[in-house]
C-alpha cells in the first residue's frame, strides 16, 4: 500500500495544533494538575532504579511498589525533622519583624538624612512611615503562614490530597512505564523515527542529567548549610539555608540569596565583625565545594541548560500556571533547548545556508573596459 507523503506545511499545522490544545488543557486544568505533574515528576526520577530492580530479576510491579515505599519513607522522615524546626523560626521570624523593620529603620536614618540633605527634602518622617507602613503586607504574609502552619486549614488539606494522588500516579506510571513509551514511540511517524529518537534520547539526557543532578546538589547544600548556620547560632539559620538549597535548583542563585540574607542577619543580630565573616566562610566554603565537586560529580558539564534559562523558564511558569507551570519549566526548557540545537544544526546543512553560487563574489562581475 502506497501512501502520499505529507506536505511540510500540513505537519507544521497538526504540531501546532497539537501543541495549542496542550497549552490549554494545562492552563484550563492546572488547579487539578498539581499531583500528576508531582507523581510524573517522581516516576520519571525513580524509573532507573526500577529499571534496576527489573533487571535483577525482579517483577516491575513490586519494583516499583519497593522503590516508591523506600522514597515516601526517606521523604516522610525528613519532613518529621524538618518541619518543626521550619514550623518554629517561621513563628519566630513573624513575632520578630516588627522589631526588625524598625532596628531597620534606624540604621538607615543617618543614610535617609544624607540623602534628603543631598536632594533637598526633609521628608524623614514620611520616608519612616512609609518604611513602616510597607512592610505591613511582609509580616501579615509571614503571621499567615505562621498561623496556618501551626492551625492546619486548607493549605494542609491541600498537601494532604498530594500526598495521596502523587505516589498512586507515580507507581502506576513506574510499573507501566515501558508501555507507555513504547505506546508514544509507536505514534511517531515511521520515517521520522530516527529523527525522532535522537532528539528524545538526547532530551531525557539533558533533562535527566539536570533534574536528578540538580536535585541532589541543592538537597545536600539545603541540609549542610541549615546545619551549619545553625550550630553557628544564627537566629533563622535554619530556614535560610534550607531556602538557599532549595534556591541552589538555580545554579549560583540559591548560595547567593542565602549570603545577602545571612550577612544581613548576622550584622543585625550582634552588630560583631568576626560573627559576620563566619557566616560568609560557611557561604563562600558552600559556594566553592559545590562548584569543584558537587556539581561536575552530580550534575555534569554536558547539560547545556543555561541558568539564565532556566531562571527565566520559573518565573514565567510560575506566573502563567503557579507552581504547576515552575515544575513544567525545566522540561520544557529542556524540549525547546533541544529542538532549538536540531532547527540550528540542520538550517547550517541546508543549501540555503551552505549555497556558495548565490554568494556575492567580486571576481565573478564583468570588468568595464575604457575607451580611449
Amino acid at each position: 500500500m502506497s501512501y502520499t507523503p505529507l506536505k511540510p506545511t500540513t505537519h507544521l499545522i497538526f504540531w501546532a495544533a497539537a501543541g495549542l490544545v496542550f497549552l490549554l488543557v494545562v492552563f484550563y486544568l492546572r488547579s487539578a494538575l498539581l499531583p500528576f505533574v508531582l507523581g510524573a515528576a517522581v516516576a520519571y526520577l525513580l524509573n532507573p532504579a526500577v529499571t534496576r530492580l527489573g533487571h535483577a530479576g525482579l517483577s516491575r510491579g513490586p519494583a516499583a511498589l519497593l522503590i516508591l515505599g523506600g522514597f515516601m519513607l526517606a521523604v516522610l522522615a525528613l519532613a518529621s525533622v524538618i518541619l518543626p524546626i521550619l514550623i518554629r523560626e517561621i513563628a519566630e521570624l513573624a513575632r520578630n519583624a516588627p522589631e526588625y523593620l524598625k532596628a531597620l529603620v534606624e540604621h538607615l536614618r543617618p543614610l535617609i538624612s544624607r540623602v534628603e540633605a543631598a536632594l533637598g527634602v526633609t521628608h524623614d518622617e514620611a520616608v519612616e512611615n512609609l518604611l513602616k507602613n510597607g512592610s505591613g503586607p511582609a509580616v501579615d504574609t509571614l503571621n499567615m503562614i505562621a498561623r496556618n502552619l501551626l492551625s492546619g486549614g486548607q493549605a494542609v488539606l491541600d498537601a494532604l490530597s498530594v500526598l495521596f494522588i502523587m505516589p498512586i500516579v507515580a507507581y502506576f506510571l513506574m510499573k507501566d512505564w515501558p508501555a507507555l513509551t513504547k505506546w508514544i514511540h509507536d505514534l511517531i511517524p515511521r520515517h521520522a523515527r530516527e529523527t525522532a529518537d535522537g532528539i528524545l534520547g538526547e532530551i531525557d539526557r539533558k533533562l535527566s542529567g539536570f533534574v536528578r543532578g540538580q536535585i541532589a546538589v541543592a538537597l545536600i547544600l539545603g541540609v549542610a548549610y541549615a546545619l551549619c548556620l545553625t550550630l553557628a547560632g544564627l537566629k533563622y539559620g535554619f530556614i535560610i539555608g534550607l531556602s538557599s538549597g532549595i534556591l541552589s535548583v538555580i545554579p549560583m542563585v540559591g548560595s547567593a540569596v542565602g549570603l545577602v540574607v545571612s550577612l544581613a542577619v548576622a550584622w543585625f543580630q550582634t552588630a560583631d565583625v568576626t560573627f559576620v565573616l563566619i557566616i560568609g566562610a560557611i557561604f563562600l566554603i558552600g559556594q566553592a565545594i559545590e562548584g569543584n565537586v558537587l556539581t561536575p560529580k552530580l550534575v555534569g558539564d554536558s547539560v547545556g541548560l543555561h541558568p539564565l534559562w532556566i531562571f527565566f523558564a520559573l518565573l514565567a511558569g510560575a506566573s502563567l500556571l503557579g507552581i504547576v507551570g515552575m515544575f513544567l519549566a525545566v522540561p520544557v526548557t529542556a524540549v525547546i533547548g533541544v529542538l532549538s540545537a536540531y532547527l540550528l544544526e540542520q538550517y547550517k546543512k541546508s543549501q540555503y545556508y551552505n549555497d556558495l553560487d548565490k554568494a556575492p563574489d567580486e571576481t565573478k562581475k564583468p570588468r568595464r573596459v575604457k575607451k580611449t
